[in-house]
């Protein structure tokens, strides 16, 4: 509200930043309108600001995933503050933005491969190398406590997926439903395949991995949804598998990273994937929208480039600031408080009694 929808979508001319021509939402009210994709047909500005802001406030929470369960409320508060405005904003503004570096390369990022998942997967891996692993991490069970409000959170996120990536469309037409239908069977086919690679190593296909697979898969849509056709949905999911796959089971436990929820093997490498396959499956060959004048490796070249922008933005920018709060508040809770739990030590407050 007061300056990052004006540094990300503030009309400026620069290619990293929107300016602060609409600090404090300066010139918007009930009656200003935003473009859409159509000459012709706008929607509220309003209804525009609190769908990216929706974007902007779940970035910074896919990060936390990577460190929980040690460090501190007030240091996490200050990173993701201090994140959103030197990270996220400026990026979300090269992507998305008509005058945006990564935007005028003519790179395709649909509903947020690269501003959401490849920008805070790597902030993620960053931050759980820095902050280092969990007390009694490879020696103590650290699987989710409950398997019910894991896959109820799994449930909701997906339906909650459609919301970001039809919404990106801004327009209820069949460009909209084009993105309904790929958010529906990639991840179906992602959800699918991370069972079936389980049952074929371990014997057992379980639910965490379904839903593992299932948010691979919807990462790995996100950046395509838009442009691809509904077997290159189906293709995109399966192969983000597995990558995403592999990068946890077998990546993580060679190099031994604390990374919580799997934030970087699920949100950054499924964000790469999906990111960089864009340029494959949205030509028309392949059953995505592009023309018969679309050049795959062209786009995939600028797709390579829009992630490396990325993660090299994101990562040392990330570094600075992760070490920056370190230095002013500290990042780790002590080992007492993490043993007894932050719920208790942080906030007073018990998840269950009796």
């Amino acid at each position: 509200m007061v300056y990052g929808y004006s540094v990300t979508f503030g009309g400026g001319t620069s290619p990293y930043w929107g300016g602060f021509g609409k600090l404090f939402l300066s010139g918007v009210n009930a009656d200003s309108m935003a473009a859409t994709f159509s000459a012709g047909y706008v929607i509220p500005e309003y209804l525009f600001i609190v769908f990216q802001m929706t974007f902007a406030a779940i970035t910074p929470a896919l990060i936390i995933g990577a460190f929980a369960e040690r460090v501190k409320f007030t240091a996490v508060l200050a990173f993701c503050a201090l994140w959103v405005t030197f990270v996220y904003f400026p990026v979300a503004h090269m992507v998305w933005d008509v005058s945006g570096l990564i935007f005028a390369m003519g790179a395709i990022d649909f509903a947020g491969g690269t501003v959401v998942h490849i920008n805070a997967g790597i902030a993620a891996f960053v931050g759980c190398l820095l902050i280092g692993k969990r007390v009694g991490f490879g020696k103590e069970n650290m699987a989710p406590h409950s398997m019910v409000m894991t896959m109820i959170g799994a449930s909701m996120l997906w339906v909650g997926w459609f919301g970001f990536n039809v919404g990106s469309n801004l327009e209820a037409n069949g460009g909209a439903t084009l993105a309904m239908i790929n958010t529906f069977i990639a991840t179906a086919a992602a959800t699918l395949t991370w069972s079936l690679l389980e049952g074929i190593q371990r014997g057992k296909a379980s639910m965490l991995g379904a839903a593992s697979g299932m948010v691979a898969g919807l990462v790995a849509i996100t950046p395509a949804c838009g442009t691809v056709g509904p077997m290159g949905a189906i293709a995109l999911g399966i192969i983000a598998v597995l990558a995403c796959y592999f990068f946890v089971t077998v990546v993580k436990n060679k190099f031994k990273y604390d990374d919580s929820l799997d934030v970087f093997g699920v949100h950054g490498i499924g964000g790469i994937v999906g990111a960089v396959l864009t340029g494959v499956f949205s030509a028309g060959s392949l059953g995505g929208v592009k023309g018969d004048d679309y050049s795959i490796g062209a786009q995939v070249w600028i797709q390579i480039e829009a992630v490396a922008i990325t993660l090299v933005w994101s990562g040392v920018i990330s570094f600075i600031l992760y070490k920056l709060v370190d230095m002013v508040i500290g990042l780790r809770v002590d080992a007492d408080s993490e043993r007894q739990g932050l719920d208790l030590s942080s906030h007073g407050e018990a998840a269950y009694h009796g």
